[in-house]
């Protein structure tokens, strides 16, 4: 058998990426998105994507994710191949190193063909020393789904404080059914968590004062949620209520405000995600009518 090459790409060389056939049944080729058009907008770079060659033919590529300005990819989200030996390899030899995100259509199990390209992809990364973590659903909000009328029940203030908001992410990650605080929380402790959670939404490129608090009429705290916006959408960046304010339904409100304060700035669609088993949330999704666009399972 020819020899395999493992290498990144250089500049100018997209069409060497996209020479491997797309498949339109999972991942972010289903979807309708491009992996050129994504390179050009900074989205991919030459150095975070990466191809197997045999004789000059790509028959394995990956490409990291990550913003403009950000000094290591933030995920794994674009992997096929037509080797299943040398997909593994490659994910074994490039230094790049993040979760992966496999974006799939709702019900996706439903579709023998559909199961089994999902299936391959995931088999190869454990291969390669991955571990699955969580399935997902992601959601897009439009005016045709309606605006929730706000239930009146709490206040919402903005905070400007920093040491403030890490406080109420530390509690709120107590009990939390997000399996990436709790993996978190599990490996490095409940104040890495949080300050992994504020990092991430000081990342985000969108006004920090639309941040906001909820308090009782009586002055009690509620939680936190977050309006935002990453690279291509308007977003639900957060939504966290406090342990001893649970089991009332609050995540509903929080998610209300959320969608109204994105609405009120421009926002003509919102991008959202939880995880499946965050039952609570996604039943909070579902009464805000947020459909289900994708289902997405993430690899660390």
């Amino acid at each position: 058998m020819t020899d395999l090459v493992i290498r990144p790409l250089t500049a100018g060389e997209e069409a060497l990426f996209d020479s491997l056939p797309h498949t339109t049944l999972v991942g972010r080729a289903a979807f309708g998105e491009n992996y050129t058009d994504m390179a050009a907008d900074g989205q991919y770079r030459p150095e975070w994507s990466w191809v197997a060659l045999r004789d000059g033919a790509v028959v394995a590529r990956a490409a990291w994710w990550g913003g403009p300005d950000d000094e290591s990819p933030l995920a794994l989200d674009w992997f096929d191949f037509t080797d299943r030996a040398a997909a593994v390899e490659l994910l074994r030899t490039a230094p790049l190193r993040a979760e992966y995100s496999l974006s799939l259509p709702p019900g996706w199990r439903d579709d023998p063909a559909v199961r089994a390209q999902a299936q391959a992809r995931l088999d190869a990364a454990v291969a390669a020393g991955m571990s699955p973590l969580v399935e997902r659903y992601r959601y897009r909000w439009t005016p045709e789904c309606g605006l929730p009328a706000r239930p009146g029940r709490l206040e919402f203030r903005p905070e400007p404080d920093d040491d403030v908001i890490l406080d109420v992410l530390r509690r709120v990650g107590e009990g939390s059914l997000d399996a990436h605080t709790r993996h978190t929380t599990a490996e490095q402790g409940p104040d890495a968590a949080a300050r992994e959670e504020l990092d991430l939404l000081r990342w985000l490129p969108s006004p920090r004062d639309w941040w906001r608090l909820a308090w009782t009429p009586e002055g009690e705290l509620v939680g936190i949620t977050v309006p935002a916006r990453n690279h291509s959408d308007p977003i639900v960046g957060f939504v966290g209520v406090l342990p001893a304010q649970r089991g009332q339904g609050y995540a509903y409100d929080l998610l209300v405000e959320t969608t109204h304060l994105l609405v009120g700035t421009g926002a003509d669609r919102i991008v959202a995600g939880t995880d499946q088993t965050n039952h609570p949330m996604a039943a909070a999704f579902a009464r805000a009518g947020y459909p289900i666009e994708r289902e997405r399972i993430d690899l660390v």
